[in-house]
C-alpha cells in the first residue's frame, strides 16, 4: 500500500442517519481496523492524549498486536480525544482520498454518538453543553455565578466539582448580565464607542452579520465589541446576531441530531443576511469550523448550509482579507514594544486557511510576534472536567514553556479558552514575569487604532 499522495485531502460526510452508524459490532470493526493502522504508524504520538493511550495499551498486550486487546479498553482513547482535528489535518498521511480512508476524529465522534444513543452521556456534561441557556440563565444572577466559580474560592469550587464535574483547579469562563447582542442592539445608529462607519476606508461598501457565538455573547462581548469597531474603522458595516449555538459542545457529546437542528436554524437565519449581500463573520476558531466544515459534512443536502458554509469567515481570516484585498485603513500605532506570544489554536489550524492571526497582528507597526502553533490542550470544555485537568496542563506544558521562555509581554490566542489555559499553564511554572493577556488577536488591533473596549 502507497503511503499518503498528491491529492489534497477529503472527507466524507457523516452517515450518521444511517443505522449502520450505530451498530455496534460494525463500529467495533472499524475502530480495531483505524487503530491498526495508527499502531503501525504512530506519527500522532505527540498530539492529544488518545494516541499515546492506544499505543500504551498495545504495547502492553503480550504479543503487542490489537487482535489481543479486548474492546472495552478502548473507552479511555476515546474519552481524551477533543475533536481538534489535528491528526486528520496535520499528521496522517492515510486519510481520503487515500486507500486506507482512515478519519480518526470521526471515528471518535461515532463512538460518542452509540454513547449518547444508549444514554450513557453523563448528566452533567449534558447540561453543561447547553450554552445558551446557560448563558441566559447567568445572566440574571451573574455576579453571584462569577463570585461561585473564580478561582481560590474553595468551599464553592469543591461543591463545582462535585456537582458539575469541573476541576476545582481550572479556570472557568465568566458570565456578563448584557450579551453581546444586547450591546451591539444599544449602540445602533451611534457614534459611540464602536464608532461610525469609516466611509473613507478602502473597504467602505462590504458588509458583515457577526455571529456572535457562545462565548463572545455571553462570557466575553469586549470581543466583539474590538471586531465591531475594528471592521467600522475599515469601513464596514456590521450586524450582530446570535440566532443559537452553533453546537459545538453537543458535537463533543455525540449529540449529533442536535447539531443538525443548530445548523438549520442558524443557516436558515443566515440566509436573508446573505442575500442582502452580507459576509458571515464567526468570532470564535471553533464556531468557524463548524459553519463551514462541520455542518456540510453532517447536513450535506441541506442548501442553507451550504450557502452558509461559502459565506463564513474566521474573524482573522476576515480582516487580512480586507487588508489583502482592498487594504486595511491607516491609523494604527505600536502597542506591544515587549512583543506578543501568539497561540495559533487547533480549530484555527484545522480551517486550512494559514496562520491568519500572525499575519492579522503583522499589520501592527513594530509588532515583535512569537508565533507558537501547537496544541494549549484545552479542548474546550473537555480541559476543564475532573480527571482531565491534570492531562490537560500536560499537553500544554510544550506552550507555557514558550510563552514563560519567550519572555514577551502579551499572551493571545484565538480561541478565549486557550489563551485562558495557556496562562494558567505559565502561572504554574511560577516566575516573577506573566504576560498580559489578550483574549483575541483583534483586541490588539481595535488597541493600536486607539478603541475603545480593546481588552477583557
Amino acid at each position: 500500500m502507497s503511503e499518503g499522495g498528491l491529492a489534497a485531502p477529503s472527507r466524507h460526510p457523516l452517515d450518521w442517519r444511517s443505522p449502520d452508524f450505530y451498530d455496534e459490532a460494525k463500529l467495533d470493526a472499524e475502530a480495531r481496523r483505524i487503530f491498526d493502522i495508527c499502531h503501525g504508524c504512530r506519527r500522532c504520538f505527540n498530539l492529544c492524549d488518545s494516541f499515546p493511550r492506544l499505543f500504551d495499551l498495545v504495547d502492553a498486550c503480550a504479543n503487542g498486536e490489537l487482535d489481543t486487546v479486548e474492546s472495552k479498553d478502548f473507552k479511555p482513547i476515546v474519552d481524551a480525544c477533543t475533536l481538534c482535528d489535528m491528526c486528520y489535518m496535520t499528521k496522517c498521511p492515510y486519510v481520503p482520498p487515500h486507500e486506507f480512508n482512515l478519519d480518526f476524529p470521526h471515528l471518535m465522534l461515532r463512538y460518542r454518538a452509540v454513547e449518547a444513543k444508549k444514554g450513557e452521556e453523563g448528566l452533567a456534561d449534558r447540561e453543561l453543553a447547553k450554552t445558551d441557556r446557560n448563558g441566559k440563565l447567568a445572566a440574571y444572577f451573574a455576579p453571584l455565578a462569577n463570585w461561585t466559580t473564580r478561582l481560590g474560592h474553595k468551599t464553592a469550587r469543591i461543591v463545582v466539582e462535585k456537582a458539575a464535574g469541573l476541576d476545582r483547579r481550572a479556570w472557568l469562563p465568566s458570565f456578563v448580565s448584557k450579551s453581546l447582542v444586547d450591546r451591539a442592539a444599544d449602540s445602533q445608529g451611534d457614534a459611540d464607542s464602536q464608532g461610525a462607519v469609516n466611509r473613507d476606508a478602502p473597504a467602505h461598501g462590504r458588509k458583515a452579520v457577526i455571529y456572535a457565538t457562545c462565548y463572545a455573547n455571553y462570557n466575553d462581548p469586549d470581543i466583539g465589541l474590538a471586531a465591531r469597531a475594528v471592521l467600522a474603522k475599515n469601513g464596514v458595516e456590521t450586524e450582530v446576531v446570535h440566532p443559537r449555538c452553533c453546537g459545538m459542545p453537543l458535537l463533543e457529546q455525540g449529540e449529533i441530531g442536535e447539531v443538525a437542528k443548530a445548523a438549520k436554524e442558524v443557516a436558515s437565519a443566515m440566509r436573508p443576511w446573505i442575500e442582502k449581500g452580507y459576509d458571515v463573520v464567526a468570532l470564535v476558531p471553533s464556531c468557524a469550523l463548524m459553519l463551514k466544515s462541520e455542518w456540510p459534512l453532517i447536513l450535506p443536502e441541506d442548501e442553507d448550509v451550504k450557502l452558509l458554509s461559502k459565506a463564513a469567515y474566521d474573524l482573522s481570516e476576515y480582516v487580512v482579507g480586507i487588508a489583502r484585498k482592498e487594504g486595511i485603513a491607516p491609523g494604527m500605532q505600536p502597542v506591544a514594544a515587549g512583543g506578543v506570544a501568539l497561540h495559533i489554536s487547533c480549530h484555527s489550524r484545522a480551517q486550512n486557511i494559514g496562520q491568519k492571526a500572525r499575519d492579522l497582528l503583522r499589520l501592527i507597526p513594530e509588532a515583535k510576534l512569537q508565533v507558537i502553533e501547537r496544541c494549549s490542550g484545552h479542548g474546550g470544555a473537555w480541559g476543564c472536567k475532573t480527571g482531565n485537568f491534570e492531562t490537560a496542563l500536560k499537553v500544554g506544558a510544550p506552550v507555557a514553556r514558550q510563552v514563560a521562555e519567550g519572555g514577551k509581554a502579551i499572551v493571545t490566542s484565538e480561541c478565549p479558552l486557550a489563551g485562558r489555559h495557556i496562562a494558567q499553564g505559565v502561572e504554574n511554572l511560577g516566575g516573577a514575569d506573566k504576560p498580559e493577556l489578550y483574549a483575541h488577536p483583534i483586541q490588539l488591533i481595535a488597541k493600536a487604532y486607539g478603541l475603545e473596549n480593546s481588552k477583557n
